[in-house]
């Protein structure tokens, strides 16, 4: 009896360590559409590409080609690098993700344990543009506007919201901040209609229900949309119980004109 009871549990063990892994490795590519009263009409219809905390994961070609020649924007989320990966991994994640469109990136916590000086280097010469408490503003043909911000990482209180802002020349903003508590830090008045974020990865591993963070999705706020990412990859274990890797598409519309 206890023979079989010892195979029963390695064997629900097993099958537990496989269901983890693969909830690790999944490539989920989660479809979002948000309307809004206030969007430019010029950009109606945008589609943004949101990627959050890679780490050591390498970005699949199945993503990649589902997403390449929809998206207008690609942004990363913070954490697209950590102690230990090779800055060859790096560059080619960056690679993948630059074929798709430009490409705009917040710094995370574990960006940090990296060669900070290496890194940027590296962005500039793939042409992508760090968003370091500071933003970029699109302008339609006809003198339309949005601003794209990012802020620095939060943890080590390098965020300068303030900056952005500044920084920032139109009334509709979307924000990208690697920690989803930005929202505390800004007002209705400040225009920031959307937040993009990750860093908890959805709790990683949910046991009995129970994890130390919330999984990821779309919160309506008083003053903003908020939207967490699971994350593509992991930190510590390459296991998932509960919050499945993923990446997003998100389309912006504008709430009274047709879809496109």
């Amino acid at each position: 009896m206890g023979v079989v009871f010892t195979i029963i549990i390695l064997s629900v063990g097993c099958v537990l360590l496989i269901t983890m892994v693969y909830e690790a490795f999944q490539n989920n590519l989660v479809q979002h559409e948000f309307s809004f009263s206030d969007l430019p009409d010029s950009f109606h219809g945008t589609v943004l590409f949101f990627i959050s905390d890679i780490h050591r994961r390498t970005i699949s070609d199945e993503i990649t080609q589902r997403v390449k020649g929809k998206a207008n924007l690609v942004i990363i989320g913070g954490d697209l690098a950590e102690r230990g990966v090779s800055f060859k991994k790096i560059e080619k994640n960056l690679q993948k993700l630059a074929q798709i469109a430009p490409v705009y990136f917040v710094w995370g916590n574990n960006d940090y344990e990296v060669n900070v000086v290496n890194l940027e280097k590296l962005m500039e010469r793939l042409g992508i543009t760090i968003l370091k408490n500071s933003a970029v503003t699109f302008t339609s043909k006809n003198g339309e506007k949005w601003s794209l911000l990012g802020v620095d990482e939060m943890g080590q209180e390098r965020d300068r919201l303030d900056l952005a802002l500044e920084n920032a020349s139109a009334s509709f903003k979307i924000l990208v901040s690697h920690y989803p508590n930005i929202t505390d830090k800004f007002f209705p008045e400040h225009g920031i209609r959307l937040v993009l974020s990750g860093h908890t990865h959805g709790g990683q591993i949910h046991i009995l229900g129970y994890s130390p963070h919330k999984r990821g999705g779309v919160k309506k706020l008083a003053n903003t949309t908020l939207l967490v990412s699971n994350g593509y990859g992991t930190t510590a274990i390459p296991l998932r119980r509960g919050a499945p890797a993923q990446c997003h598409l998100i389309e912006l519309y504008h709430k009274s004109l047709p879809d496109k």
